[in-house]
């Protein structure tokens, strides 16, 4: 068991936070002292339980009672095993959108009957295997659905399926992450000519087709513009199950995609104002006619991780103090080339691990990539840096560490979940481990060495 370092009971996240990284630094996770990492990424394990908490009873609290519901986490947004795994003891599933994130799942020990395929580029060897398993498969297009029929004709098969749909509502304020503009790659896109009467006969030739899905809310994309496109979803649905004079459409895929705050601590907006918001706009949604699916994946996580950074050097260039780290670009590739819509807090702390406090000094917080744009901040008020320091950057729960972009071959850095502890300690548990070089040498084709010779 590893060490603990004791202080006062911190229920509280942010209290959390601070005794991990003095914890960290005295346990010698990261920081100066003699064989500790510069860098090392750790998952509040009390936050993850709270998130999913929060939301399982938000959904509980609105629908009829027995409506099933099966909350799909977005493996993308933190494709690590034990993450999956404590979610699976929480009674999540997984959304899964390829083989690599459905070995994940199936490592976890999910259930088949709580995966959700979702893909727009399914191979026929993937949709086989679903089907064979028993997994849930949303068709993204009119081939995809093809190939479904020939397979469905050739085996029978356990899987719920249905087909995803573009409500065509509009975009939020981050166009790359926006799946429902009018020329969005998901789904079918529902508002084009003839494609609303194309999906009913779809349906009405298909009594396989039990489900619908949308997708389209994500990062900058409000409640009110997700709810609109979930609110059509469930008008669709009605119309099939009329045309088809049966109830032939049994459960709504809604998708996940509610936004994260990465301006404070605070965890905004909740899974209580999104069930209200789509209270408000579909009223019949949780009525019971309709199982539910959701796919959140990064407001379940984000909030609740944490790179910590040795500050290695400091210099002034230009008249422009600048904090050279070992987070960067691979960490948070999202901040580094799109800043603007990205843009994470920095918090300092000293090198025994407490925060650190003085006069602002705007300073650059540099990360380890060779390419000038390596930033994770610019110009950014903080109390002067020196060597030995580090840098706190949270938030990054999903889709930062959790997905490492290999840049100079930098490494996946180590992951550690922690907890608090009754008497007030600090736990850490080993979640990934530092990639080690000949990893990487591997990776690059080390075995076949001579290959081009």
């Amino acid at each position: 068991m590893a060490a603990e370092t004791h202080a006062m009971d911190a229920p509280d996240a942010t209290a959390r936070r601070d005794l991990a990284v003095r914890a960290a630094v005295e346990q010698g996770l990261v920081g100066g002292a003699e064989g500790a990492p510069p860098l090392v990424c750790l998952l509040d394990v009390a936050g993850i339980r709270a998130s999913a908490a929060a939301l399982t009873a938000a959904f509980a609290a609105a629908v009829a009672p027995g409506t099933p519901v099966l909350h799909a986490f977005a493996v993308k947004a933190c494709p690590l095993v034990p993450v999956l795994r404590l979610l699976a003891e929480l009674g999540l599933g997984c959304e899964v959108a390829g083989p690599g994130e459905l070995a994940l799942a199936r490592a976890a020990g999910v259930e088949p009957q709580r995966t959700v395929l979702d893909s727009p580029a399914k191979t026929v060897a993937e949709l086989r295997e679903a089907l064979a398993l028993g997994i849930a498969v949303n068709a993204d297009n009119r081939q995809e659905l093809d190939r479904l029929d020939e397979l469905v004709a050739g085996a029978p098969t356990r899987s719920p399926l249905g087909i995803r749909i573009n409500p065509q509502t509009g975009a939020g304020t981050i166009d790359a992450l926006s799946t429902a503009t009018a020329t969005s790659k998901f789904g079918i896109a529902l508002r084009d000519p003839g494609a609303r009467e194309w999906l009913v006969r779809a349906y009405l030739d298909r009594p396989w087709l039990t489900r619908l899905h949308i997708h389209s809310g994500s990062q900058g994309v409000p409640l009110s513009l997700i709810a609109e496109g979930v609110r059509d979803l469930h008008a669709l649905a009605e119309e099939i199950n009329t045309a088809a004079g049966r109830r032939q459409v049994d459960t709504l895929d809604i998708g996940g995609g509610l936004p994260v705050n990465f301006a404070s601590d605070a965890e905004t907006p909740t899974y209580a104002q999104y069930a209200a918001a789509l209270r408000e706009a579909v009223p019949a949604l949780f009525g019971g006619r309709y199982g539910l699916v959701t796919e959140f994946g990064r407001s379940l996580l984000a909030k609740h991780g944490l790179a910590l950074s040795r500050v290695e050097y400091t210099k002034t260039t230009g008249g422009r103090r600048i904090a050279l780290t070992h987070a960067g670009v691979q960490l948070a590739t999202r901040t580094v080339y799109a800043p603007a819509a990205w843009p994470l807090r920095i918090l300092p702390y000293d090198a025994k691990g407490a925060p650190k406090t003085g006069p602002p000094v705007p300073q650059d917080i540099a990360g380890p990539a060779c390419f000038a744009g390596d930033l994770l901040a610019t110009a950014r008020d903080l109390p002067e840096l020196a060597p030995g320091d580090l840098i706190a950057v949270p938030d990054t729960g999903a889709y930062f560490f959790t997905a490492h972009y290999g840049y100079n071959s930098l490494p996946r850095p180590p992951v550690h979940g922690f907890r608090t502890t009754p008497a007030g300690g600090t736990r850490f548990t080993p979640v990934r481990p530092a990639q080690p070089p000949a990893s990487l040498v591997t990776e690059a084709g080390g075995d076949f060495r001579d290959a081009l010779l």
